[in-house]
């Protein structure tokens, strides 16, 4: 007997201010260095391209971006510990990569720990490449930890 699989239903928007405790308590989850409610607040304020990805009522993942002259940074992008692994940081980058696309980005950048294993691999999956290394960049536990620089091109759907 073969068993059923429900399909993942996600529901992915834009974040608003009231959203921010949840936010925080998965950034606080996460992190060991999180970033704070005032700084999330602030992005949110300034235009920030922030998104929450819900799945059965409940916030599990969210990102935050810029886009400016022709490029996105991706900020931060998590996962609620417990749901890593489920394809919602998957779905979530997929719909961040297509957001920056849409808003004229050519090339997407980010920095990640190279500490962070599950992360590196989920970004290399989606294509993004290592083209450099940000010097004592992240807080450590003992001292600083570098971060390694990546880039995803953006071409256009009709250039591929």
């Amino acid at each position: 007997m073969s068993a059923l699989l429900k399909p993942m239903t996600v529901t992915l928007r834009p974040m608003i201010e009231r959203d921010v405790p949840e936010v925080i308590e998965i950034e606080r989850q996460a992190y060991d260095f999180p970033w704070s409610k005032g700084v999330m607040i602030d992005c949110i304020r300034c235009g920030y391209i922030a998104w929450v990805l819900e799945h059965e009522g409940l916030v599990g993942a969210y990102s935050f971006m810029t886009v400016a002259a022709g490029e996105a940074h991706l900020l931060n992008l998590c996962v609620k510990p417990r749901w890593q692994g489920g394809r919602f940081g998957r779905t979530l980058l997929e719909h961040v990569v297509e957001d920056a696309r849409a808003r004229g980005a050519e090339t997407m950048l980010l920095e990640v720990r190279p500490s962070n294993g599950p992360a590196r691999q989920l970004y290399a999956r989606a294509g993004f490449k290592e083209i450099g290394l940000r010097p004592d960049y992240y807080p450590a536990h003992e001292g600083r930890e570098e971060a390694l620089m990546l880039a995803l091109p953006l071409p256009t759907r009709g250039s591929r």
